[in-house]
């Protein structure tokens, strides 16, 4: 069981590993072993081509904790690229002399992505990125945010709507032929949200007969079919209707990204996440496909914040006051097919 800051534990166990989402990417079981670590509550990330992934608990750092910084502190020590590295033209030129980085994402995701009610600002791993990159190329975290599905993400790259996507992205190489994927920069898994009180779903194998909600177009559909090919899948677009659906008995079962469900367990003590992640799934930051320029530069920053010890003190700060354990390490840019 691992416990959340809220007090409500979770009862799932996590391995990591390297590897990439889609239909000719390559999945396997993520194993619990005395000698692999446990990511204590959110997600798995892989450094250097190997497993690396949080502390077990009962570790010394015990349960999510406040951080000595905040985000709006760690966006404001955050690095600005060199005059150098803004080519004439390029995407990143274009958002300069915007001087504002338009980004796709939500503002409803615990833990990546919400918007505080009081403040209206955006709080979050994936927030503090965009704030994080908006600030390296411009020289400060002006952002404009536009909400994007998994229906729309695509789209609004390709039109220019918006410069770039955070929004807990799944790498596949089916996406990679319509937009680029700079990173990855955190890398999670597909795990199983259901009610407190169900006892008897712990692994996929247990949807089979079951109605479990998940997210259109998102990959965790196509896992379960995979997975659990006799479950009834109900679709939706947002993850708060996944939610609603298991807690009002509609679905038996949620599957999607486990970090998504583990924001969700921190503020509903009426849920729980069970077993282990069964997909490995790399999150990238959605770029225009026309630009290669863009990935390169976005790859470069990246690799800055990782060396630096930014993204480390971002998690601190945001996924970290939340759940046990010290920041994972970073995954190896390029590592996900479709990088």
């Amino acid at each position: 069981m691992i416990p959340l800051k809220n007090g409500s534990r979770s009862d799932l166990g996590i391995g990591g590993g390297t590897g990439a989402r889609g239909t000719r990417r390559r999945r396997r079981r993520w194993a619990v072993a005395g000698a692999v670590t446990a990511l204590a509550g959110v997600l798995t990330a892989c450094g250097g081509g190997g497993s690396s992934a949080l502390p077990t608990p009962g570790g010394k750092s015990g349960a999510g904790k406040p951080s000595a910084y905040t985000q709006a502190q760690v966006v404001a020590a955050a690095p600005v690229a060199p005059a150098s590295a803004i080519t004439a033209g390029s995407w990143m030129d274009k958002v300069r002399k915007r001087g504002t980085l338009l980004v796709g994402g939500t503002d409803s995701s615990a833990m990546f992505s919400q918007r505080n009610p009081v403040s209206g600002q955006l709080e979050g791993f994936d927030a503090g990125l965009e704030q994080m990159l908006a600030k390296y190329v411009i020289g400060k975290p002006s952002t404009k945010l536009s909400l994007v599905t998994v229906d729309t993400r695509e789209t609004m790259i390709q039109n220019g709507t918006v410069d770039a996507v955070f929004a807990t992205y799944t790498i596949t190489p089916q996406r990679a032929q319509k937009v680029a994927f700079a990173g990855p920069y955190y890398e999670s898994g597909d795990a199983i949200l259901v009610k407190a009180s169900t006892k008897d779903i712990t692994e996929p194998a247990d949807l089979d007969g079951r109605t479990v909600a998940t997210e259109g177009n998102s990959t965790a559909a196509l896992d379960l079919k995979k997975f659990a090919p006799k479950a009834k899948t109900l679709l939706f677009q947002e993850d708060g209707e996944c939610v609603a659906a298991v807690k009002q008995g509609r679905a038996d079962a949620y599957v999607l990204d486990q970090g998504i469900l583990l924001g969700d367990v921190v503020s509903d003590p009426q849920l729980k996440v069970v077993g282990q992640p069964f997909t490995q799934e790399p999150y990238g930051i959605g770029l225009p496909k026309n630009d290669p320029a863009a990935k390169v530069f976005v790859d470069a920053w990246l690799k800055t914040i990782f060396a630096d010890g930014e993204w480390a003190k971002l998690w601190k700060a945001t996924i970290g006051t939340k759940v046990a354990g010290a920041p994972p390490a970073p995954p190896t840019i390029g590592s996900a097919d479709g990088s």
